[in-house]
């Protein structure tokens, strides 16, 4: 079992990022997110054995649920006696290797980097596994009357609104990115939860939460505001709040529960758009499937191609969800966390070796 940092003072901060790391997991890590988790768990080997405490905690309370207050009025002692690990994903774990604490710690990790990730040694005499794969195609993508084009993330939902003299797009719920067509004439206009968003022919995304609206410029500049009807009523006479200005690489979060919150602006680099926009790609599901079969579907979408070794390497069974495009962080948690070794051939193709 993986070791439990000792000094609560000094762990703290380091409990506070793994923590973050899970609530990332909760949510969904993006292709991006996931190298950056795989950097931070190679950094140091107490980042693993951190994130494997939390999951042997967080299992423990999850044991709470099997406890109704219809069954008893006294919850079952037993519980919490045996918490367990990872009992919030509901996948068994069969190893049959040696373990060192650190390569268990490294493997709790990854069990966290793709939300649910199974890696399991198989011998050459175990039946192969039947296996599943499902492929999540791109969000949609939209063509718009005026020629702008808008990708909208699985689970959204826009109303359009054009006229003669604007060009109006509500965000129901969601996310989405516009790429807008050029027309001083007509201001593009998208609007969710009391923030409107004004362009004429730029790039941008907008994220609507419960309680936050995100708005990413990724060309060229708009204007972000509050809306007049979110303005607190106490004000006895209320202007509409000044639009705030924003340029490609700046980002802006709007607390949607605070009518008079201020607009939070922050400028981002590359790495973080890219965070911001992972969702856009094909997403590969796989369930106990054998590696071989998961480099063949990675390999049918990639220049960059992946060959396994040997057969006990293509043995290895694998779940989780993936960026179809994202073979370099797939092949890094193989070697960061499950001894899987990478070698690049003369051609450049990845050959994948277990290491026994």
């Amino acid at each position: 079992m993986a070791a439990e940092p000792s000094n609560a003072e000094n762990s703290a901060p380091l409990e506070a990022t793994a923590s973050a790391w899970l609530a990332r997991r909760d949510r969904g890590l993006t292709a991006a997110e996931q190298d950056g988790y795989f950097e931070w768990l190679r950094a140091d080997p107490r980042h693993g054995a951190m994130i494997a405490h939390l999951e042997k905690t967080w299992g423990a309370l999850d044991a709470l649920a099997e406890w109704r207050p219809t069954h008893s009025t006294r919850p079952n002692p037993d519980l919490l006696a045996t918490p367990t690990p990872f009992r919030k994903s509901g996948w068994a774990r069969r190893i049959k290797c040696p373990l060192t604490i650190r390569t268990l710690a490294a493997a709790a990790a990854a069990v966290v980097v793709a939300g649910v990730f199974v890696f399991q040694s198989v011998s050459p005499e175990s039946p192969a596994s039947s296996g599943t794969v499902r492929v999540i195609p791109s969000p949609e993508r939209l063509t718009l009357e005026d020629g702008s084009v808008v990708e909208l993330n699985h689970g959204g939902k826009l109303e359009i609104d054009f006229s003669s003299e604007t060009r109006r797009v509500r965000l129901v719920r969601g996310e989405a990115h516009f790429t807008v067509t050029k027309n001083p004439a007509r201001p593009f206009i998208v609007e969710a939860n009391g923030v409107a968003v004004r362009a004429v022919g730029t790039a941008f995304n907008v994220r609507h939460s419960a309680a936050a609206v995100e708005v990413l410029v990724t060309e060229g500049q708009v204007q972000v505001e509050r809306s007049i009807a979110v303005v607190a009523a106490s004000a006895p006479t209320p202007l509409p709040p000044a639009p705030t200005a924003l340029v490609a690489g700046e980002r802006a979060i709007v607390d949607t529960t605070a009518p008079t919150a201020q607009l939070v602006v922050a400028t981002v680099g590359p790495t973080e758009i890219a965070h911001a926009l992972s969702w856009q790609g094909v997403r590969l599901e796989f369930a106990e499937l054998p590696l071989a079969e998961v480099v063949t579907e990675f390999n049918l979408r990639n220049r960059q191609q992946l060959v396994v070794d040997d057969a006990t390497t293509g043995r290895l069974r694998v779940g989780g969800s993936f960026r179809a495009d994202n073979v370099d962080g797939f092949v890094r948690l193989l070697e960061a966390s499950f001894g899987v070794s990478a070698q690049r051939r003369a051609d450049g193709a990845l050959v994948l070796r277990h290491q026994k």
